[in-house]
């Protein structure tokens, strides 16, 4: 006899009760982490996307490569401090600076007129003569920066006098004015009566005139505002002009010559073109270039601010730690204090200093300043 088939199995019973809310809460709490687990990978490509760091130096966008430098110098004949900035370019990457100098026409740069082969032929060739307080000044200005456009390279434009000296080492000063995208311009507002012509109006209007120290850092765009422009520049040369010197030997008509707009045009004329071009919101409107005022005779009718001259005594390393320590500028003329950031980095004021004598610049390196160097080398005859 066949045997008789197994029951079939009955049902399970559907869950009642303690025992069906729990299997619910276990489906919950695994649906609930999936979904955690998901937010935090987005939440985390979020963070990598659009925290991630940022390129350390900021360039035009059309230009791609190693951005450089160009220093230009603008000088009376030859370089005075050339064995200091010999140590500053040592060692340093030739594709991450250029060097242009401006001196008296005729005057080339070689092994007979210069101890360092960085300025060998770094002269530019359609030289000026200049004179101070002259717009030959700034005409200079502008055909360093012509040639310096050349190069496409050159993504940062430093203008420098023959007694400038670097407060930092190259790298320091390089990755200080490429990460920020503005220009470094000295500039406010020249509340004095007197250097504003009001011939100059209406191509340049009285709000729209500025001063600030010639030592300029900018950046490729505003150079070419700078290069480009003959509107102001010619202003400029008819209406900015020095104020003759006192000659008592002119009777009347010296009284009548100094009546005339005592404008110096090179503390002038970038800040009011690029003010003109509504570009003051791309500045840092305070230069790199740290400079000692004599104000003793600030109350004297015929003499004003003059900028002191270093000498081996005076530039000992507390004083170079003093300037290398200020991290503001006060402008009492717009109530403006000016905290020196670059790409809102908080930083110090000055990468460069003047004026330096010959003894300050080889107490500069005797201190290594600017890189190790042997000082004894300079006490071979000069070039």
């Amino acid at each position: 006899m066949a045997p008789a088939p197994a029951p079939a199995p009955a049902p399970t019973p559907p869950l009642r009760g303690p025992k069906r809310r729990h299997a619910i809460s276990k489906r919950m709490v695994i649906l609930f982490s999936a979904s955690v687990s998901c937010v935090v990978v987005l939440l985390l490509s979020s963070l990598f996307i659009f925290h991630s760091p940022k390129p350390p130096i900021s360039v035009s966008p059309l230009f791609h490569g190693t951005p450089k430098i160009a220093f230009l110098f603008l000088v009376r004949r030859n370089l005075p401090l050339d064995f200091l900035w010999d140590a500053f370019f040592q060692n340093v990457d030739v594709s991450r600076f250029s060097i242009y100098v401006h001196s008296s026409p005729g005057i080339v740069l070689d092994e007979s007129t210069t101890r360092s082969y960085f300025f060998y032929g770094r002269q530019i060739t359609n030289s000026i003569q200049v004179l101070w307080g002259e717009s030959s000044m700034i005409q200079a200005e502008r055909l360093l920066l012509a040639a310096a456009l050349e190069d496409p390279a050159n993504q940062r434009f430093v203008l420098l006098s023959d007694s400038c000296v670097p407060l930092y080492n190259f790298s320091y000063v390089y990755n200080y004015v490429m990460v920020s995208p503005r220009s470094f311009v000295d500039s406010f507002l020249d509340a004095k009566e007197g250097r504003y012509n009001p011939k100059m109006s209406p191509k340049i209007p009285r709000e729209k005139w500025r001063k600030g120290s010639q030592w300029i850092m900018v950046v490729r765009k505003h150079a070419e505002v700078i290069v480009d422009d003959d509107v102001i520049f010619s202003v400029f040369k008819k209406y900015c002009k020095r104020r003759p010197p006192i000659d008592t030997s002119k009777g009347k008509l010296n009284l009548k010559l100094q009546k005339q707009h005592n404008c110096i045009p090179d503390e002038h004329y970038v800040q009011t073109l690029l003010a003109m071009h509504d570009l003051e919101g791309e500045l840092e409107r305070r230069t790199l270039t740290y400079t000692l005022w004599n104000q003793s005779a600030t109350k004297m009718e015929n003499k004003g601010w003059h900028p002191m001259t270093f000498s081996y005594s005076t530039a000992g390393p507390q004083r170079i730690k003093e300037i290398k320590g200020i991290n503001h500028v006060y402008y009492e003329t717009e109530y403006r204090t000016e905290w020196c950031l670059t790409n809102s980095t908080s930083v110090p004021c000055f990468l460069f200093a003047r004026k330096f004598s010959k003894g300050a610049a080889m107490r500069l390196l005797s201190q290594e300043v600017v890189n190790d160097f042997d000082v004894s080398a300079l006490l071979a005859t000069p070039p």
